[in-house]
């Protein structure tokens, strides 16, 4: 069994960033990319989320914008503040840090985002992209996965892939990454009936279930390669949706939590506010 580091791959992903930072705006006199957050208040691990990326730009040598606004804000207000990073044109991506409070609808809030400034991938028009394999960027968990696989040369072409959890963000999205790269795919969620029998014939089982240690060897087949996203809070710390002490010694490739998908996420993160910088400079 191999241990995935996440934390290691994503410190290459955040370094090639920052070279190119370098190379192709600091070094040329261009303003840097610029990645502005949008955070409604009201949920403590959103602000850790936030602090993480705000690291992770000046690592990259790049500037980052943090927008709070009150937990019972408006829609109005809202939208105003998209609409004005939006007209920013010194911002080269808008996150909107999920979830929001109850009085405001994540699909409306994210669609007021410019598609060119979508970091994330979570705009229909993007989307739409992703899923008729016609993107630039896909959304960063997603990407963070593929990724994962493809620095431990793990082969994912013809092989059978399940994908446990069916949310735009990660399920789906990284379902279609996967088809892309010419897996045999079947989400699960939690109205699947008999997801042992399913999860048992996968040779690459991706996990985001929202349940804390729910994935135990009884849903692995022998030699799998298990990536766990899922992020719990405990009392005996962060643990992920697969119980890794016991599914572990099944594996021959496993994702821990902490330290296996999350630094992905963030750097990946990086990675698209590059990429939608250059696209703007087209």
């Amino acid at each position: 069994m191999k241990r995935i580091d996440g934390k290691k791959i994503a410190e290459e992903i955040k370094t090639a960033v920052k070279e190119k930072v370098e190379k192709n705006f600091k070094n040329q006199g261009k303003s840097v990319p610029k990645l502005a957050c949008i955070i409604v208040e009201g949920n403590k691990a959103s602000e850790v989320y936030v602090a993480s990326k705000e690291k992770a730009c000046a690592f990259c040598g790049m500037e980052s914008l943090i927008v709070r606004l009150a937990e019972d804000s408006t829609e109005e207000k809202l939208f105003a503040e998209i609409d004005k990073l939006n007209n920013d044109k010194t911002v080269s991506g808008i996150l909107l840090q999920l979830p929001l409070p109850a009085q405001l609808d994540a699909d409306r809030a994210t669609n007021r985002i410019s598609p060119q400034k979508d970091v994330d991938c979570l705009t229909y028009e993007n989307l739409g992209k992703l899923f008729s394999s016609k993107h630039k960027i896909a959304p960063c968990t997603a990407t963070g996965i593929i990724k994962m696989l493809k620095h431990e040369h793990i082969e994912i072409s013809g092989k059978r892939a399940v994908v446990i959890g069916r949310s735009l963000l990660v399920g789906k999205s990284v379902a279609n990454l996967l088809e892309q790269e010419n897996a045999t795919v079947t989400i699960c969620h939690s109205r699947t009936k008999d997801m042992q029998k399913i999860t048992k014939k996968a040779d690459i089982l991706i996990v985001a279930i929202g349940k804390a240690n729910y994935i135990t060897a009884d849903y692995v087949k022998k030699g799998a390669v298990v990536i766990d996203v899922g992020i719990n809070r405990t009392e005996a710390g962060l643990v992920g949706d697969v119980n890794f002490e016991d599914v572990a010694p099944k594996c021959s490739y496993i994702s821990p939590v902490p330290g296996g998908v999350g630094p992905l996420t963030v750097a990946c993160l990086m990675e698209n506010t590059l990429t939608c910088a250059e696209n703007q400079e087209k």
